[in-house]
């Protein structure tokens, strides 16, 4: 049964039984100021139910109405008792009814959106009034009214179902009509995704997120520079697009050339801006800075400020640091870092004979690479194409076959493609491809392109993590691996693949060992997004049975000089005992506590926890009952 009554706003309650209970205070107001707006009509009546009291009634449907109107009567813009029409429903299906409005409902298509959005703005409505007199916000109303931009046949397509609204939006980058129907029709069905669709119509512009607008500050920047932009609203990852890409171009290169009159300063032959990486700048001539010794005075600030950045570590490790440690061990790091960059430096010949460049890396930040050695310039009597020759005669161009770049992409990948499943039906060949691409890494620095393989390979150096690098037996071992790894391989990266085909699998796979073990890395930095991968590393030591107390040996030097006295304490306690432990205590100071430390531990195999390889779960487990010698030292036993 359903009956129109008319109800005093003030006798009407939200239902408990609504499926929707949450309502944002924005729309709440949009739809108050369109609501009064239209005369405090509304278009559509509440439905209701009689609730638990007499005369007064549960809103089935029509919570957010029934918030505005009572927003309205808060704000006595209409009476308390301003009678509302309301359709009088069964309670028994109060909560079908809830959830068909908010639910089922369909909602107004966006073409259509567009069209009574645009007569209301052609008639000179502001966009805030539009979204008020609709009960949406600002944000939806200028999304669809950019629909203006793309053409009536694909606003008919997105009608007929043909296309979806996301590949719709698509086309506001442009407002060129003939354009977007040509590039719509031109991609393939497959290929119609809305990031295809931008690309295609955006090749003349630069998009926010290209490394040159990032280098010169971004938009704001560049339209400070008298830049224009196209933004697109349905795209929330992109801010907009660059119009302008000689002006792009300008200020890349004037910032690129600010930077490099520092560098000029350095006395360097030559240095040169290009907005990218020279093409086989790599394959180049190179000279290296020289190690020279710091001057009695440098190498004392070095030694002063070492000293200074251990005792603040200390500190800020034992919990004994106030709140501005962190601050001053970051200025120390960088004072550090400074006199060490003292330590080398590019000869006299180097300066006169080599050059620098300075472009932009692929993430778009500023890199500056020295020491380069142009190749020499060609013979005077060589013949250019184009060009007079020694003789004086300008040799006639020979035509050669062009392809355009799309073209070249095109074809290029089908050669890929099939190298790709060739390669997957060779394993012999993949084997020397992969150990390839690795050993340019690791063993030809600066000659990684080399490889046709988009392997990466990381190699953090370890000294820089560590407090006395020289005392390490393994990376000395480590070292010396590679010393010898290095006089069995070819001097020219050229000649590494073929090089390679030659050798007997064993060779292969232990070059391959060699290289994968320069990507280990399980050392624990204050900030890291590595977690699961160094606690892998366990699992690592554990396949390969290592021992680490073969490898790290607890002193004075390696450990207990640089922890707190309640540290040590208990380190010789868990190594030696609760007597042992006195014996440190009774110790006068640090230095006499690490001594004797020194001492009690040396032979005991003891080792501090972050150097030991963690037991798998299901082994600790089946151990925890018993606490023996093994467990004590899980490294001695493993």
């Amino acid at each position: 049964m359903t009956d129109i009554i008319t109800v005093a706003l003030s006798k009407l309650d939200a239902d408990p039984r609504n499926v929707r209970k949450t309502y944002s205070a924005e729309g709440i107001e949009a739809l108050a100021a369109n609501i009064r707006a239209d005369g405090y009509r509304l278009l559509q009546n509440l439905v209701v139910r009689k609730g638990d009291k007499k005369g007064r009634y549960f809103v089935v449907a029509g919570g957010r109405r029934l918030a505005a109107l009572k927003l309205l009567a808060e704000a006595s813009v209409i009476a308390k008792d301003h009678p509302v029409e309301c359709k009088e429903r069964e309670g028994e299906i109060a909560t079908e009814i809830s959830l068909a409005e908010n639910v089922v409902r369909e909602e107004m298509h966006p073409v259509d959106q567009y069209e009574a959005f645009d007569a209301l703005a052609k008639q000179g409505k502001k966009i805030a009034d539009i979204a008020a007199r609709f009960g949406t916000t600002e944000t939806v109303v200028r999304k669809r009214l950019a629909l203006a931009r793309v053409s009536p046949v694909l606003l008919q397509h997105l009608r007929d179902e043909d296309m979806s609204f996301a590949q719709l939006s698509a086309f506001t980058v442009s407002d060129d009509h003939e354009r977007q129907v040509a590039v719509w029709n031109s991609l393939s069905p497959w290929n119609r995704e809305p990031h295809s669709i931008r690309r295609a119509l955006t090749e003349e512009m630069i998009p926010a997120t290209d490394k040159r607008v990032q280098f010169i500050g971004g938009l704001v920047a560049y339209e400070e520079a008298g830049g224009s932009v196209k933004r697109d609203l349905f795209d929330d990852r992109n801010a907009g697009y660059a119009m302008d890409a000689a002006l792009v171009e300008k200020l890349a290169a004037e910032k690129l050339e600010a930077a490099a009159a520092t560098v000029r300063a350095e006395g360097w032959k030559w240095v040169e801006c290009p907005t990218t990486a020279p093409v086989g700048y790599h394959a180049m001539k190179r000279h290296y800075p020289k190690a020279i010794p710091l001057s009695e005075e440098d190498q004392a600030a070095l030694d002063a400020a070492q000293a200074e950045y251990d005792e603040l570590a200390e500190l800020i490790e034992g919990g004994m640091a106030d709140n501005e440690a962190e601050a001053k061990l970051a200025e120390v790091e960088k004072r550090i870092d400074a006199l060490n960059a003292r330590t080398e430096a590019y000869s006299p010949e180097a300066l006169a004979e080599a050059g620098t460049f300075v472009f932009l890396d692929y993430y778009g930040r500023l890199a500056i690479e020295r020491g380069f050695v142009k190749p020499g310039a060609a013979a005077e009597d060589e013949d250019v194409e184009g060009l007079p020759s020694a003789r004086g005669a300008a040799k006639p161009k020979v035509p050669m076959i062009n392809h355009s770049a799309a073209l070249i992409e095109d074809l290029t990948a089908h050669k890929t493609a099939a190298l790709r499943i060739e390669l997957a039906n060779n394993p012999d060949v993949a084997l020397v491809a992969v150990v390839h691409a690795m050993l340019l890494s690791v063993a030809y620095p600066y000659n990684s392109e080399q490889s046709a393989l988009q392997l990466s390979l990381t190699h953090e150096r370890l000294e820089p993590s560590m407090k006395n690098a020289e005392s390490c037996k393994s990376l000395s071992a480590f070292n010396d691996l590679a010393e010898n790894y290095g006089h069995h391989l070819p001097g020219s990266p050229a000649d590494l693949f073929d090089w390679l085909l030659e050798q007997p699998q064993d060779m292969v796979l232990s070059l391959l060992a060699f290289g994968a073990a320069h990507s280990v890395n399980a050392v624990e930095k204050k900030f890291t997004d590595r977690k699961r991968g160094i606690e892998q590393a366990n699992q690592l030591g554990r396949a390969l049975k290592v021992n680490m107390p073969d490898w790290f040996e607890t002193t004075g030097d390696s450990y207990f000089k640089h922890v707190n006295r309640t540290t040590i304490e208990l380190s010789v306690a868990e190594a030696r005992g609760s007597d042992a432990e006195l014996s440190v205590r009774a110790a006068a100071k640090k230095s006499e506590a690490v001594t004797i430390a020194d001492r009690l531990v040396a032979g005991s195999g003891w080792i501090p926890a972050p150097v030991r390889l963690a037991r798998a779960e299901a082994e600790q487990e089946s151990n925890s009952e018993s606490i023996d010698e093994d467990e004590q030292f899980p490294q001695a036993a493993e």
